[in-house]
């Protein structure tokens, strides 16, 4: 069995991975983690630079969540994409045939104060009503079971 699990290293994620590993630990599975580094959207230095530091930060995320994995005896893969994240994770998905693939949702919870969840809030709606989440796009195109894990 081979479960993929989008795995940026945010706190969701966390949630999701060691959720995964709690549901799926009788089943055995080869766990596939795959991270998304998104690409600047224009070819200044500074993006360059900040691109460079996500694709960094997501790196190690990824082999951390790899640790983790392997701590809790799981055989573990981890996939470092570039571009825009559903199309990433939906190709990762094509590509190595999971029998089901794992994400997090967002928080209803924001971490921060009541300006953190303000704008928490309006970047979450915009983001839907603009680009559609990661989810929605993923249960509309993905082709193996999707399982979309809440945060607590």
């Amino acid at each position: 069995m081979k479960v993929m699990i989008a795995y940026d290293g945010s706190r969701n994620a966390k949630l999701a991975l060691a959720q995964a590993v709690s549901l799926f630990r009788c089943n055995a599975p080869t766990l596939v983690l795959v991270g998304v580094a998104e690409n600047p959207r224009d070819a200044t230095d500074a993006n360059e630079d900040l691109f460079q530091q996500e694709y960094e930060e997501l790196k190690e995320a990824l082999q951390e969540g790899a640790d983790f994995a392997t701590r809790e005896e799981f055989d573990v893969e981890w996939i470092l994409a570039e571009g825009d994240p559903r199309k990433m994770i939906l190709r990762a998905t094509q590509k190595h045939q999971p029998d089901v693939l794992v994400i997090a949702r967002h928080s209803n919870k924001p971490d921060g104060g009541i300006i953190a969840q303000s704008l928490s809030y309006f970047v979450d709606e915009l983001d839907y009503m603009t680009f559609g989440s990661v989810s929605s796009f993923l249960a509309r195109r993905v082709e193996c079971p999707l399982l979309i894990l809440p945060s607590p």
